[in-house]
């Protein structure tokens, strides 16, 4: 498969060798504009996911659930920075399951160019840049299944904490593809070295990140009111912005982790497209024969199920493919959503009934409809006669990644609201988390404030 970068540990006697890359391989200034782009571009995912769950709570949680997506981006940029790039392509351990435990400072990256499982003709921190926005949108994605309760402080902690002990190691598992040197490969991820095919984060993200909400949705228990009062979403509008930010950037997401500007980033730029409008009308049907109507809601996310599903099999799989594999998620994912009715667990937003199914759905059909003729590194899936042997392989990465992150998640869930606690007081919870956990509000319409809508 695609291959991603590789941190090289200062520590590492390795410069010599890296001043041989450098003479080896030439510095492409196309594919870098290329991954500097994409890196801005899945940085917006992170507004647009603030704006994407903003409009799906109450009005009078707005800005509390906004504060949640934007506040991760602080903290999760500077761990990276000091270790979480390390700990995720670090080489130094030689450990399928972590890279470097050490402070790094990303000092010696400076005019290094990326090696992962080969030699890219990109500057490392180019690279460093593109996977930390990846890092950035996934402990974010967890806030939605905790909306309109959750303590602002606590969160941030755990998003520290959870980065830590999940997200890094898991990226390692996935992402990294060893440190290359001579026939020589260390530092290989467990997951990597298997086979698993995920282009672009099914797994590491989606999966990661919706494992995590249902943890957190069963620590935090139901929002007051749940199935009794109307918790509609306040702002429409805000929703379908902030979906179309997100299915914008999801090309930076998809295409620019193909690391150069080529063929393969083409290939997933159109899957990408097209996965994502036949998930859109797939949800869309579905609420159409099931309820009646489509709704805007239902739109947009829907074409976030989409954008979940193609995100590992954007580059292995053939457009017609894509189409199939978005439509599928669309409707599986729309009936999905229910779920949480049925098991009694309170997602607030639907991550786990989008990204953690549409993610399973996404990693799954690669086994499925996985073909060397669109990209000669993927493997043949069942329909085109590779048999079992990748639908097993992508199968071990969904249990791994959901499994790990699911239980690491409630125990460290479980040890925050035992502790400072992790839910906002009852009072607090129904006068709105805006005003006592920021002492402010999103709209000083005193009417749409006390309604709490």
């Amino acid at each position: 498969m695609i291959h991603h970068s590789q941190w090289r540990d200062p520590y590492l006697s390795l410069r010599l060798e890296s001043e041989v890359f450098m003479n080896d391989v030439v510095l492409n200034a196309g594919d870098t504009a290329w991954v500097l782009a994409s890196s801005a571009l899945v940085l917006l995912m992170t507004p647009g996911l603030a704006f994407f769950y903003g409009g799906m709570v109450r009005a009078k949680s707005a800005l509390n659930m906004m504060m949640m997506s934007m506040v991760t981006i602080g903290i999760v940029s500077i761990l990276w920075v000091f270790y979480g790039f390390a700990l995720a392509f670090g080489s130094s351990a030689d450990s399928p399951w972590y890279g470097s435990i050490s402070l790094s400072g990303l000092g010696s990256a400076v005019n290094e160019l990326t090696n992962n499982g080969g030699i890219y003709p990109i500057p490392l921190l180019a690279f460093a840049a593109f996977q930390l926005m990846f890092a950035i949108i996934t402990p974010a994605l967890i806030s939605g299944a905790i909306a309109d309760r959750t303590k602002f402080v606590s969160w941030a902690l755990f998003v520290t904490i959870w980065v830590s002990l999940v997200y890094f190691p898991v990226a390692h598992w996935v992402f990294a593809f060893g440190n290359k040197v001579g026939d020589t490969i260390t530092g290989a991820g467990f997951l990597a070295a298997r086979g698993i095919e995920d282009f672009a984060g099914g797994t590491a993200v989606h999966i990661n990140a919706g494992a995590a909400g249902l943890a957190l949705a069963i620590v935090l228990g139901k929002r007051i009111g749940w199935q009794r009062s109307p918790m509609r979403p306040h702002s429409l509008p805000f929703v379908l912005l902030g979906a179309g930010l997100l299915w914008f950037g999801w090309f930076g997401f998809n295409a620019g982790s193909a690391l150069g500007a080529n063929a393969v980033a083409a290939l997933a730029l159109v899957n990408t497209q097209v996965a994502t409008a036949a998930a859109l009308v797939g949800w869309v049907l579905t609420e159409k024969f099931r309820d009646g109507h489509p709704t805007s809601l239902g739109a947009a996310s829907g074409a976030v199920a989409g954008l979940v599903a193609i995100t590992p099999a954007c580059a292995f799989v053939a457009p017609w493919a894509a189409v199939v594999i978005g439509l599928l998620a669309g409707i599986i994912c729309a009936l999905a959503v229910g779920l949480k009715y049925r098991f009694g667990f309170d997602d607030a937003l639907d991550v786990v009934g989008v990204h953690l199914v549409g993610g399973i759905v996404g990693c799954l059909s690669i086994g499925f409809f996985g073909s060397k003729a669109v990209n000669s590194v993927g493997i043949d899936g069942l329909f085109y006669g590779g048999g079992w042997t990748l639908l097993g392989k992508q199968s071990l990465g969904v249990a791994l990644v959901a499994g790990y992150s699911f239980f690491v998640t409630l125990i460290v869930g479980f040890i925050i609201e035992k502790t400072i606690g992790f839910r906002v007081r009852v009072e607090d919870e129904q006068s709105g988390v805006d005003l006592s956990e920021h002492a402010e509000s999103a709209y000083e319409m005193g009417g749409i404030l006390k309604g709490g809508r």
